[in-house]
């Protein structure tokens, strides 16, 4: 048996326990006590409702009264002596079957009831192991005499709580047994989940299966889910570390090669072996390490920079940004096709100079790795957004890691020829522009063609 089990099944029998001394306690003390209280408020009612019929009436009444309210009454003239009113009433007890040893009416309560009081009295039988609760009233003239016998209760009570004792006892033994199975049926899922997690807390992600239809299948789900989520944060951490060592195996040959230049032209400078383009070789060496390193300071500020969103005219800057880039394709000699289905005023909420580097670094891209003679661009309204759209030809297959270009790091391409290479970093710093335009956004391969796109939400400007 589980800790659990044993827990529960304790914490139930003590329980259970308590509750038969509580009732032991009760049954013992206080039950004969309101048993009692009740059978005195009963008889102060009835004498209530005697006291206001009129003496002829009563006496014709008395059995009906009798037997509606099961009670015995008797009744004798108050102008009697106090030895004879106790004779009758005893004598008229008698006869309707109530023997007492003890029954004595006093001078003192007789003076009441000659004054209109009411005198109640109890009559301990103890040998008939029963009690006489009497109440005594003047009615016209008469003293009547209401009352009921009472059995000693002590006895009953004391029968009660062993029978009662035998009860909580198979109750006790049932309930344990039930306990048993129930615990069982909560400690087992219990059990599972318990490995499930020591599993996923050693980097082993697995799942469990529980079907129980309560709380606990419902957390059965949220570790699956957790699960789920915990592997793909694993495998994409992996996938950056991965990314991060290839990374800084480029940097570092990205760094080293402009630097061995720099180093091998100013050492020919002091050799007297400058023919005058050793100055210039340097600083475009310089230039281009100075480039790099400010795009890795790009992505960085980019993380926690604020955005100064305005609203802009998105065709606008789009006619401009494709004017600027069709003479740089045609030296590259490409056609970049243009087909804006945007009306004048397309109105967009929206980071001007960081929506532009995002469709600069998209046109360059394209112009960069294309391997075909064309690069289509589309624009048009959809849904309530604007949908950008860039396409170009490609070598690479559909079974590539394509998901993995918007991660910093890297390149899809890992030669080092001139026309691939690159830090990787273009993409991640356009995904992290995108996302906090709150712009989605991907990219679509098929047919030897790539198509990256995003669509960001239309402004609808209202003119004062």
């Amino acid at each position: 048996m589980s800790k659990l089990s044993r827990k529960l099944i304790i914490r139930i029998t003590a329980v259970l326990c308590l509750v038969f001394v509580l009732s032991f306690a009760v049954n013992t003390y206080f039950l004969p006590k309101f048993f009692l209280y009740q059978k005195k408020n009963k008889l102060a009612e009835l004498s209530s409702e005697l006291v206001s019929i009129s003496y002829s009436s009563l006496v014709q009444q008395l059995g009906v009264i009798e037997e509606q309210y099961q009670v015995t009454i008797a009744y004798t003239t108050l102008s009697d002596s106090v030895d004879d009113v106790n004779n009758k009433l005893l004598l008229q007890l008698n006869r309707k079957g109530i023997a007492l040893g003890k029954f004595w009416l006093t001078e003192e309560s007789i003076a009441k009831l000659r004054e209109g009081e009411q005198v109640n009295k109890i009559y301990d039988q103890s040998k008939l192991k029963s009690s006489f609760l009497v109440n005594f009233l003047s009615v016209g003239g008469s003293v009547f005499a209401v009352g009921e016998s009472i059995s000693n209760s002590d006895e009953t009570i004391q029968i009660v709580n062993v029978f009662n004792l035998y009860i909580w006892v198979g109750m006790l033994l049932l309930l344990i047994v039930l306990s048993a199975l129930y615990t069982a049926r909560i400690v087992k899922p219990l059990g599972k989940l318990n490995e499930t997690a020591e599993a996923i807390s050693h980097l082993s992600f697995t799942k469990v299966d529980i079907q129980t239809g309560d709380e606990i299948e419902s957390l059965a789900r949220s570790i699956n889910r957790m699960s789920d989520n915990l592997e793909e944060a694993h495998k994409s951490l992996e996938a950056k570390n991965a990314n991060l060592q290839t990374f800084i195996a480029d940097i570092s040959h990205e760094l080293k090669t402009p630097l061995s230049l720099i180093r091998v032209y100013a050492s020919g400078m002091q050799d007297g072996l400058d023919d005058g383009t050793y100055a210039h070789v340097i600083q475009q060496q310089s230039d281009a390490m100075s480039v790099l390193i400010d795009r890795l300071l790009e992505l960085s500020r980019l993380q926690e920079e604020t955005y100064r969103f305005e609203v802009i005219n998105f065709k606008h800057l789009l006619d401009e940004t494709i004017g600027d880039y069709r003479t740089p394709y045609q030296q590259y000699g490409l056609e970049l096709e243009a087909n804006i289905h945007l009306p004048a005023e397309t109105w967009v909420m929206a980071d001007r100079s960081k929506l532009e580097s995002v469709l600069h670094n998209w046109l360059t891209n394209a112009m960069k790795y294309t391997s075909g003679a064309r690069v289509n661009v589309t624009s048009v309204i959809k849904e309530g957004t604007v949908r950008f759209e860039i396409a170009n030809n490609t070598d690479l297959g559909e079974d590539r890691p394509w998901e993995l270009v918007w991660e910093p790091f890297y390149v899809m391409e890992s030669s080092r020829s001139k026309k691939f290479s690159g830090t990787g970093l273009g993409l991640s710093i356009s995904r992290t522009i995108l996302q906090k335009h709150q712009a989605p956004f991907g990219l679509e391969v098929g047919d030897g063609v790539i198509a990256f796109w995003f669509q960001i939400p239309l402004f609808m400007k209202i003119d004062k």
